[in-house]
């Protein structure tokens, strides 16, 4: 069995046709769909880059061994799917940015990366001076980015493999639909806003304070509903143009004959606002539905053609599917479920809870974004100067925060901050928040029972391996009595 994670950066599942979006076009995701598996409630464990990768890579949630922040990649000691790959004869290729392994990983986890060197450019649209200049909003690219050549390469590498050849992993972590948003032609100007669905509206009761922290510090607060739907606008044509290089795989497949022998997973590793609730990209400690369900579409020899599962999965959930199809044993504790009785056609477990965390603790400043050291954060010109900046002057803002979300309803606790609860049936935007109301007391209680429970049956990962407990060496010569 072959493999290939087809990995958009923050692309949220309600942005695809086959997910329900009535404007935008992904052709090639609704033909996978078709063909594959479909699962409608997917959620990431952080919706921030690094954590949420080391994550899906390893089946722990960022809490189990501290991975919650951009600075802190998997290291030689920790297992992930890559290296378990490796480690049994699989040629693996990572074709795209990386926010997963420590500079040290790479030997034990990776064959070959693959680094464009040129891509286009997107001009600026707005003067600094302007309030517009921090809403990730630029010209049309030029030409083609890097993830079109990240994904030429990976067709090659699929048509090129014979039989004989080492089974191949191509991992394909793109930038794209990640801000800035722009795209090249013609998607960047494919929809317009005034085509598009209302937005979830901004300065809603209930909601974190950092929600207006951020419309403070990016001047968002200044925009008018047409600018924030422009950026709903270019963010669907970069997921379009993500579908565009979907079907250069898909095509790779079908003319090499490897669709027999390859499993293709499709996901993200999180979602972003694009304009929803005022706000644009995302947050550390933001789990809104927006940011924490993904698209996951996965076609793997014999699988039940156009199943969808309504139920909850997590995306780490890939950890045993993958290792199970490879035939290989885990050898680690992992909290994910594999989702092989749903790619043969069965329904989830309706009654599953999904979990997502993020933020940092006052005490841990080597977490914050925004750091003198930070040359992104620190630098006042560029476009994540703002967030860095509420990082550092408004530290509570970015607070630890844990969600619980069933198929009803929704809990996120922040410790000294505004607690959030979502009837996800009557609310699913999530738009009232009902914490601490006297009607929904019993379901509150549940859902934090739930949440403390899986703390402590998550808490670490003990090693399977066992260090023995009698000296290596004799130290010393006993003395005489």
């Amino acid at each position: 069995m072959n493999f290939i994670y087809f990995n958009p950066d923050e692309m949220r599942a309600d942005v695809a046709a086959c997910y329900g979006h009535g404007v935008v076009k992904t052709p090639n995701l609704d033909r996978l769909a078709a063909e594959g598996v479909r699962y409608d409630q997917c959620h990431v464990q952080h919706t921030v880059c690094t954590p949420s990768r080391c994550s899906f890579m390893t089946g722990w949630y960022p809490h189990t061994r501290g991975h919650r922040t951009l600075w802190h990649c998997l290291r030689p000691d920790e297992p992930n799917t890559l290296k378990y790959l490796k480690q049994n004869g699989y040629d693996v290729f990572l074709l795209g940015k990386n926010d997963l392994l420590a500079q040290e990983s790479y030997d034990d986890s990776v064959s070959r990366v693959f680094t464009p060197k040129s891509w286009g450019k997107g001009g600026a649209k707005y003067d600094e001076d302007d309030p517009h200049y921090w809403n990730f909003l630029v010209g049309a690219i030029d030409d083609h980015p890097r993830d079109y050549q990240r994904v030429m390469q990976a067709a090659k590498l699929i048509r090129e493999h014979k039989e004989g050849d080492k089974p191949f992993m191509i991992y394909l972590p793109l930038l794209f639909p990640h801000c800035p948003y722009h795209a090249p032609e013609p998607w960047h100007s494919m929809y317009k806003a005034e085509d598009l669905p209302p937005l979830r509206p901004a300065e809603l009761e209930g909601k974190p304070d950092f929600h207006r922290l951020i419309r403070r510090y990016r001047r968002i607060d200044e925009y008018s509903q047409d600018d924030l739907r422009e950026v709903m606008a270019k963010y669907l044509g970069m997921v379009s143009y993500v579908d565009y290089l979907l079907g250069i795989i898909l095509d790779a497949l079908d003319d090499s004959g490897h669709v027999d022998d390859t499993s293709l997973f499709f996901f993200s590793d999180h979602g972003d606002w694009a304009g929803d609730y005022g706000l644009v990209e995302k947050w550390p400690s933001g789990l809104d539905d927006c940011l924490t369900r993904i698209p996951m579409v996965v076609r793997t020899p014999g699988n039940k053609a156009g199943h969808v599962v309504a139920e909850p999965v997590e995306c780490f959930d890939i950890v045993p599917t993958t290792l199970e199809l490879a035939g290989i044993e885990l050898k680690h504790t992992q909290y994910g479920r594999s989702m092989m009785p749903q790619l043969k056609g069965e329904a989830g477990d309706a009654d599953r809870a999904v979990f997502a965390e993020g933020g940092y603790n006052a005490h841990e400043p080597h977490c914050f974004e925004g750091k003198a050291e930070d040359g992104v954060c620190a630098d006042s010109k560029n476009i994540y100067y703002p967030k860095g900046l509420q990082q550092q002057q408004v530290p509570e803002s970015v607070r630890r925060s844990t969600m619980i979300r069933t198929r009803s309803h929704k809990l996120i606790r922040r410790p000294g901050g505004e607690h959030e609860l979502y009837d996800m049936v009557k609310d699913p935007q999530e738009l009232e928040n009902i914490f601490g109301r006297p009607e929904v007391e019993d379901i509150q209680r549940e859902l934090t029972l739930r949440m403390l429970d899986w703390y402590i049956e998550t808490a670490d990962a003990v090693p399977f391996d066992i260090d023995p407990r009698d000296h290596p060496v004799k130290l010393m010569e006993p003395c005489e009595v």
